[in-house]
């Protein structure tokens, strides 16, 4: 499971907004839009899932399931390579059977698959951010506020 340590903000019924430093696993998160960027370009507000009870002012841990990240960065990083390469192969073979140019085919059919992934994902990382395996979740308290 990934953590980040962070600071409450503040609270509702079943949320909590975190401060907390971006990180390198920001990249792969498919829960990336519910962060907003604070006054200093580090520091990052988050939106999650206070399991923990957490108040404002309370230092934090954040928890991401590794499962779902892991899902998250292949659907990111390797889908759309999987996709360019399976269009430039289709445009090899196509090519041989249409008497056109195998190379000009399977850069046109590559990017167009490219191009399909990214689709892909936009379509599947709405779905997903909707999730709760795929947002952060307070799951404990480190130190609890002076209120």
């Amino acid at each position: 499971m990934a953590t980040e340590q962070g600071v409450v903000l503040r609270t509702d019924s079943e949320s909590a907004w975190v401060k907390t430093t971006r990180s390198s696993a920001c990249q792969g998160c498919t829960a990336r839009k519910s962060c907003h960027s604070l006054s200093n370009s580090q520091d990052m507000e988050v939106k999650a899932i206070n399991i923990a009870g957490a108040r404002e002012g309370d230092r934090i841990v954040l928890s991401f399931e590794t499962k779902s990240l892991l899902k998250a960065t292949f659907l990111i990083y390797v889908f759309p390579i999987i996709f360019l390469i399976l269009g430039a192969a289709i445009g090899q073979i196509l090519a041989s059977h249409l008497a056109v140019d195998p190379s000009a085919l399977s850069v046109l059919l590559g990017f167009a698959f490219f191009f399909t992934a990214l689709l892909i994902i936009k379509v599947r990382a709405k779905k997903m951010a909707s999730k709760n395996a795929y947002q952060p979740k307070v799951t404990k308290i480190l130190e609890n506020s002076k209120f």
